[in-house]
């Protein structure tokens, strides 16, 4: 499917001179990406990329750079559909599966398994459900393994005012 329209991530701000990089997810790895591994993890409600950037943090919020992204992106699964999800051979606990407990006892999380099948398949992202603490039962997020600046997969970050830095030496 095509999705357009627009996402949101709030990030930690060192990272706002590259909102569209993955390197972070890359560095780290993610629910849908092990580490080395680039995704863009984007939501599709502010409050949701809010509680997404805060796990760990619920009582304590830390600061974080919020932006919004124009996207227009083919090749997307919406992984939130029972009927997707069957097509995909997909079930909700391969998506809710406590990704880092697995990951840091050695094992591979579902999670990631169905991110290579779906990469594997030409998928460039999916929409799924939000995990993160205090988030609404409908909230979702897109995770991107495949972007640009151009067509078919197209992320932008709106910055009509050049108010985001232009490398990392402001800081360090």
């Amino acid at each position: 499917m095509r999705l357009t329209g627009l996402l949101y991530r709030a990030h930690d701000p060192g990272w706002a001179f590259a909102p569209t990089s993955g390197e972070g997810a890359r560095l780290y790895g993610g629910r849908f990406n092990p580490k080395g591994t680039r995704a863009l993890y984007l939501s599709r409600a502010i409050e949701t990329a809010w509680l997404e950037a805060q796990q760990g943090f619920a009582f304590k919020p830390q600061p974080k750079t919020l932006c919004a992204y124009e996207v227009d992106c083919d090749d997307i699964v919406d992984l939130t559909d029972a009927a997707m999800r069957a097509a995909h051979g997909v079930e909700v606990s391969d998506l809710a599966c406590a990704w880092e407990d697995i990951a840091a006892r050695g094992g591979t999380p579902p999670s990631w398994t169905v991110a290579e099948r779906l990469r594997a398949a030409g998928m460039a992202g999916a929409i799924v459900p939000s995990f993160a603490p205090g988030v609404a039962a409908d909230a979702t997020n897109v995770v991107l393994w495949r972007w640009s600046e151009a067509p078919p997969h197209r992320i932008r970050v709106i910055d009509d005012h050049d108010r985001l830095p232009r490398n990392d030496a402001s800081w360090r």
